[in-house]
């Protein structure tokens, strides 16, 4: 399934930057007339018919208008510390947005190996995810942020934190608290359940570098109202972890 992204819709048009264009037209030779895919990274996907084939700005009539394809019944934040590998992060944002996804936050801790973070590469691969996957919303990448600023905001919903070590306070399962939350959340629907619902879960997820969150970090995290969580037995990398936490929100609140 062919599916094409643009931010441009109007409501009766949508219409293709120049690279979507010349992939539509060039690439994939579809001329006046072809009905195609259009998504709006906003949760919306639209059955149009091409009304101008242009490799340089496409038009496409809308036909049909379809809220929260593709989309989970939660919204997930994942606040990673970016690896010093950046390729390893970029797999990350690529696989978090085939599960499910809806922000991904850079966050530097004390141990960071990697302290600069540019988000426009990860943005391309989310983009190419979301519309591999077969989904209309698009992850938001924001620019990296202090650890300490981003426990600072006042974020709403389940609120973890992962880390290798036993601090001060004793570490859940994540499933187990995951379940815990679920009994507590009404709303929870299916795969093709619509974003705006107002008793969507609320989760953000903190995943901390190679050399972990000190033990600072995360009492200041727990102080904050996140639960320490952890992820089994394995000792996981960051990327593995981060995706390990995705998996894990997905398998469970996701219902067919």
């Amino acid at each position: 399934m062919e599916i094409f992204y643009t931010d441009m819709v109007d409501g009766r048009e949508a219409k293709l930057d120049s690279e979507e264009s010349t992939h539509a037209v060039k690439v994939l030779r579809h001329r006046r007339g072809d009905e195609i895919t259009v998504v709006d990274g906003l949760g919306n996907m639209f059955h149009c018919r091409l009304t101008d084939d242009s490799p340089k700005g496409a038009v496409a009539e809308i036909l049909e208008k379809v809220p929260g394809w593709g989309a989970h019944p939660y919204s997930l934040n994942m606040a990673v510390c970016p690896t010093k590998n950046i390729d390893r992060l970029e797999w990350f944002c690529e696989k978090a947005t085939e599960l499910g996804v809806d922000a991904i936050t850079p966050i530097i801790g004390e141990r960071s190996e990697r302290r600069v973070f540019k988000p426009e590469r990860c943005k391309k691969i989310v983009l190419s995810a979301m519309k591999q996957s077969l989904k209309a919303q698009l992850p938001t990448v924001f620019d990296a942020v202090p650890l300490k600023d981003f426990l600072s905001q006042d974020v709403p919903g389940l609120k973890l934190i992962c880390y290798c070590f036993e601090g001060n306070a004793r570490r859940k399962s994540i499933t187990d608290v995951l379940n815990e939350y679920a009994t507590k959340t009404t709303g929870i629907g299916t795969a093709n359940h619509c974003p705006e619902t107002p008793d969507e879960p609320k989760i953000t997820i903190l995943i901390g570098p190679e050399g972990d969150f000190s033990p600072e970090e995360a009492n200041l995290a727990v102080s904050r109202g996140y639960i320490p969580v952890h992820l089994g037995q394995s000792r996981l990398r960051t990327e593995t972890a981060a995706l390990t936490a995705v998996t894990a929100t997905y398998l469970h609140f996701i219902h067919y």
